[in-house]
């Protein structure tokens, strides 16, 4: 049966609504074979001329739905970033369309996902990795591979089981037997590591907690009231040393606030150095900050995680490394001074410059690898980090702004994938929600309630190991951008080929 162009965009236009119902609020993970099924029968037998406005319906309907969380900050950023992102569908579409003329075209196509995948979530400007399939991951047989493969190679996992699932439903009718070879494919890729599941090294146990200070006001703007907000964090902390002290709370050997914490420099304002210093006098032990710190240039500012020692004062930092274009910082502001004058960009007074840190944080003897926000969501930092050896994983975030939205639930599940695919703890601290504590394999120890003031405590584990994921997965990345470049030459040197021939026998 031969479909319209037509008919293949709106069953394309289907499929990405069906993706976005992979994450969070609804998190039904299944859906994604379906969909990517959905995006290759669509695309495939047409010309890549054709095929991209298929690729392009499907990513519209992916990304509108799955980044409506983007309508916090405006609506025009929301529409602005959905139609931005959807266009490297549109070129995947076209793509799929040549290597689905390939031999074994669901590896070519599996191949050629994780490559787009990899180019969206490095450019423009960084990149956005926001739904990539493997972040969809938790609670799924799926996840279990992430700690030899790494989130590169769970998605391509989940791209082969989208296309091997296309492969399926086109060879039914014509070899029904495949079916029995289709669901072996399926149940070995999506259960092996089930079976042998890694096993992280556990050594030296130790307490930590995170301080979730709540924010005033709709508890949507940290700027709304920000001494109040550092003011909530103080007294949560020196509420929590009281507990200490009356052994009702373990001695702890670390505490974790979150970005934003402070809002403005504790090095150069004295009031806010003087409640961090009686918090970290209080608890008697080193306490993470997240602090918005001056940069180089007076216009300029730094998103840092400082480890207050209640003796020494601030130290070690680590700055954030992804600051958002156009949230955090506005690209070529010097040469195209305008930008800076549209709606809410106006409020970007200053420009967020990104860090480049590499080896964990020393906290209390403890080697922790930090990420502020959206950091979490990128591979770089965390896997270097981890290279060199921390002991855990620790997330600041400032979800605020976005804290009726599905983002907030969508970070936590990226947070809890990062600790399987690291077989490490993971601490995550939020201004407002969602703050808790997560064991290697992904379960929650401990979490608080969003909007409320609280602190989350748990004795955890230390770990030194680096996974295989870790060095494996930028391989699997690089090694996709190869092999869809190899699938297109072959694809398009058949086809010259077939077209020589033809023309021969003319």
């Amino acid at each position: 049966m031969r479909f319209s162009l037509l008919a293949r965009t709106s069953l394309a236009l289907a499929a990405g609504a069906l993706l976005a119902a992979a994450f969070e609020p609804f998190a039904f993970a299944w859906a994604i074979p379906l969909a990517i099924a959905g995006l290759a029968l669509t695309t495939r037998g047409l010309t890549a001329g054709k095929a991209w406005l298929p690729g392009l319906a499907f990513g519209l309907a992916y990304q509108f739905i799955l980044l409506l969380w983007i309508r916090a900050i405006g609506p025009d950023a929301w529409i602005a970033l959905s139609i931005v992102e959807s266009l490297f569908f549109a070129a995947l579409g076209s793509v799929f369309a040549i290597v689905g003329r390939l031999p074994g075209w669901p590896a070519w196509m599996a191949v050629t996902w994780i490559a787009v995948e990899q180019l969206r979530a490095s450019f423009p400007f960084g990149g956005l990795p926001w739904g990539r399939l493997s972040f969809a991951s938790i609670d799924t047989p799926i996840a279990a591979w992430l700690p030899y493969v790494g989130n590169t190679g769970a998605s391509l996992v989940w791209a082969l089981l989208g296309t091997l699932t296309a492969w399926f439903l086109v060879s039914l009718r014509v070899h029904p037997a495949r079916a029995l070879g289709w669901t072996a494919a399926v149940a070995v890729i999506s259960l092996v590591p089930s079976w042998s599941p890694y096993d992280s090294t556990q050594t030296e146990s130790i307490t930590v907690a995170a301080v979730q200070g709540d924010v005033p006001g709709d508890g949507t703007d940290v700027l709304f009231d920000h001494r109040q907000v550092t003011s909530n964090h103080v007294a949560a902390t020196v509420e929590l040393a009281n507990e200490v002290s009356a052994g009702r709370v373990p001695q702890l050997d670390f505490v974790v606030w979150p970005e934003n914490s402070t809002a403005v420099d504790p090095f150069l304002d004295a009031e806010v150095n003087a409640g961090i210093s009686a918090a970290s006098a209080a608890i008697k032990v080193p306490i993470l900050v997240g602090g918005i710190v001056q940069g180089p240039q007076p216009d300029e500012v730094l998103n840092q995680g400082i480890v207050w020692d209640p003796e020494t004062g601030g130290g070690d930092r680590y700055t954030k490394r992804h600051p958002v274009p156009y949230g955090e910082y506005i690209p070529f502001r010097e040469q195209l001074p305008f930008s800076a004058n549209f709606g809410r960009l106006r409020e970007i007074e200053r420009d967020m410059l990104g860090g480049k840190r590499e080896a964990p944080l020393e906290i209390g003897g403890v080697r922790v690898a930090d990420s502020i926000c959206f950091d979490v969501a990128y591979d770089d930092g965390i896997y270097e980090q981890v290279r060199q050896g921390s002991d855990l994983l620790v997330v600041q975030t400032s979800n605020a702004m976005f804290i009726e939205t599905a983002q907030i639930e969508q970070q936590f599940a990226i947070s809890r994938l990062r600790a399987i695919e690291t077989g490490k703890y993971v601490v995550v601290a939020a201004t407002n929600g969602v703050s808790g504590i997560i064991a290697p394999d992904g379960g929650v120890v401990a979490r608080a309630q969003v909007r409320t003031q609280e602190s989350v405590v748990a004795d955890i584990q230390r770990s030194p190991d680096v996974p295989p994921g870790i060095r494996l997965g930028p391989i699997l990345g690089w090694a996709s951008a190869l092999g869809t470049a190899l699938g297109l030459a072959l694809a398009l040197g058949r086809r010259s080929v077939g077209s020589a021939r033809v023309s021969s026998r003319l």
